[in-house]
């Protein structure tokens, strides 16, 4: 009975491939396509005395760099090469505190520090304190994908770059003529022994947040610090979990502001915690961090958010935070305030 069965399943299986309605080499459909998405930031603070200049000059990177990252995304590329394409950009325009713009230390020498993850994975890597890499973003990634490690710091980070090719730069590649004088106006406040930081200082960090085709998160951040820092201090933008993070069962995260607060807060990866843990949306988990967890501690700055399903959430509590996103229709708005 039991032959006279697997005989009959068998003609059945070979009459429907004979009509070609089943393969015997059949492959699984392929997931349909997600809608693409690029978030990026260009840093949290006041923009009240931003000049018409600088603002100009960070609109047109922004507007660059949000191309940039709009066309490896178009083309169904990874959301970690949109991501990191589009902050070298921002790196290089010195209209950020990141790169070529970034703030002084005490000494008066640029120090970067940068972080990128990977949200199918989980892979991330990191710098920190380098003084000579062009482009900490890409650095970061080769920490990532070419050692065991997360973050490389200091001259270690400068010699495993030089390991893997990378040209080191002077530290004078980094000379901005306007953060240079602003540096020398606080040192000269410092000497009367008065206030270090301007209130309306703009944490220039930048950020990227992506969703790719293949439904794939990456989170990257870029930054010269806080001005004004002491040499070999590190803020949040390269502490995974803290001012970057991307997991696809959750959500992308780059932050900008005050690193000490979301070192303390973790706040990456407590807003991620929040949408999968809770199961509340990603903008009431981003709202609650940064609206009520960070201003009650007088934590200052603000995050870009992205989950697997496109949502965005952009929350700060200073004056504004420069930022835009763009889909696959390719339109976006840079905005600073809550217009």
């Amino acid at each position: 009975m039991k032959l006279r069965r697997v005989a009959t399943l068998t003609i059945v299986v070979l009459l429907l491939e004979a009509a070609g309605k089943i393969s015997a080499n059949r492959q699984a459909s392929p997931a349909p396509a997600h809608d693409f998405v690029l978030v990026m930031h260009g840093g949290a603070g006041s923009y009240t005395h931003i000049s018409p200049e600088r603002d100009a000059a960070a609109r047109a990177a922004m507007t660059q760099a949000m191309e940039t990252g709009r066309q490896i995304l178009a083309s169904g590329g990874k959301s970690l090469d949109a991501v990191e394409a589009a902050l070298r950009i921002m790196e290089d325009s010195g209209a950020f505190d990141a790169g070529r713009g970034a703030y002084y230390t005490r000494d008066g020498v640029a120090e970067l520090d940068s972080a990128i993850m990977d949200g199918q994975t989980l892979a991330a890597g990191a710098v920190a304190s380098v003084k000579r890499i062009a482009h900490p973003i890409s650095l970061a990634r080769m920490v990532m994908e070419r050692t065991k490690h997360v973050l490389l710091v200091g001259d270690g980070a400068e010699q495993f770059a030089k390991s893997q090719g990378v040209e080191l730069v002077s530290p004078l590649y980094f000379f901005n003529e306007r953060e240079w004088k602003n540096y020398q106006e606080v040192e000269e406040r410092e000497k009367k022994k008065s206030s270090a930081l301007e209130e309306d200082e703009v944490h220039g960090t930048v950020g990227a947040v992506a969703l790719d085709q293949a439904g794939n998160l990456a989170a990257g951040t870029s930054t010269g610090g806080t001005t004004w820092k002491m040499p070999g201090r590190v803020g949040d933008s390269p502490i995974i979990g803290a001012g970057t993070y991307a997991n696809n069962d959750s959500c992308a995260i780059s932050g900008t502001g005050i690193g000490e607060f979301y070192i303390r807060d973790v706040v990456a990866a407590d807003i991620c915690a929040r949408v999968r843990y809770l199961h509340v949306s990603l903008e009431e988990a981003a709202n609650d961090v940064v609206m009520k967890e960070l201003v009650a501690q007088h934590g200052e700055g603000g995050v870009i958010g992205l989950d697997r399903q496109g949502r965005v959430a952009t929350p700060f509590n200073t004056d504004g935070m420069m930022r835009a996103v763009v889909r696959a229709d390719g339109k976006f708005t840079i905005k600073i305030h809550n217009e």
